[in-house]
């Protein structure tokens, strides 16, 4: 147990200082989603009015842009363990007196901890927008941000396990990357769409954090807008066999994906000689 806890501190800490010395990824990290923003958010509202009486597009793919900037971080940590490996310091951590359970652990703890930062500069920005949260919203969307981050660098660790060259990694994580963002209902409501495309946004587990974040942060006018479209509840949540998913569902849902995600994580990564 004791190896355990010692691989996640030295695989954490050694994350957060490779974040923050480079300099290009921190401010890469941080403009990214400020440009979707701004590119989106302010070209698509002058195109999509109102998605619903009450909520314009900025309002409704804030919550998205929240949930993408913690996925792309989460996923794209993996790439750590990749470079590790070409340069030989992967071999040098595995026989380490560290237990492998704790470096996978560790390399999620410190995704999470370099993660869930950038989102909270998203929070702070929230009333520029128009966007009003209260302090227990705020910390009610900080927890579904660390699950969410959790549960997608576990698939970043599962990826780089099988990875050998930065490149292909980069690679591959790009062609997985897009359709899970562009699918999750980010930029719009996963229920009007065709159905090959919503079978594969209901299948996508960041469609349930994006949901989750959209819920809570625009609850009462998402009821608001059903009231006045004189529907029983929202259209733009997400519905799964014909039944709208409450925020503790979507949760529920990210927690056992993530589980699954980890567990894989930990068992491919076991297996590394």
């Amino acid at each position: 147990m004791t190896d355990i806890f010692q691989g996640i501190w030295v695989v954490s800490y050694r994350e957060l200082l490779r974040f923050f010395t480079e300099r290009p990824r921190m401010f890469s990290s941080i403009f990214m989603p400020l440009i979707f923003l701004a590119i989106f958010g302010a070209g698509f509202s002058q195109i999509v009015v109102n998605l619903a009486p009450g909520i314009d597009f900025i309002k409704f793919v804030y919550p998205g842009i929240l949930a993408q900037t913690v996925l792309r971080s989460s996923i794209f940590s993996g790439v750590s363990i990749v470079w590790d490996r070409e340069f030989g310091f992967l071999k040098e951590i595995l026989v380490a007196p560290l237990g492998r359970i704790g470096i996978v652990l560790g390399k999620v703890v410190g995704t999470g901890s370099v993660a869930v930062p950038q989102g909270i500069l998203l929070l702070i920005l929230a009333p520029f927008l128009g966007i009003l949260l209260s302090p227990m919203v705020v910390l009610e969307l900080i927890g579904v941000l660390i699950l969410i981050s959790v549960s997608l660098s576990g698939l970043g660790v599962l990826i780089a396990s099988r990875m050998r060259s930065q490149q292909s990694f980069q690679l591959f994580i790009q062609i997985i990357i897009f359709p899970l963002m562009f699918l999750s209902g980010i930029f719009f409501p996963v229920n009007n769409v065709p159905t090959w495309m919503m079978i594969i946004s209901k299948i996508n587990p960041v469609t349930y954090g994006v949901d989750a974040i959209r819920q809570i942060i625009l609850g009462p006018e998402l009821y608001s807008a059903a009231t006045a479209a004189g529907q029983g509840s929202s259209p733009l949540a997400v519905t799964v066999f014909g039944r709208i998913m409450i925020p503790f569902q979507d949760i529920l849902v990210v927690i056992i994906i993530g589980v699954i995600l980890l567990a894989l994580a930990i068992w491919s990564f076991s297996r590394q000689e």
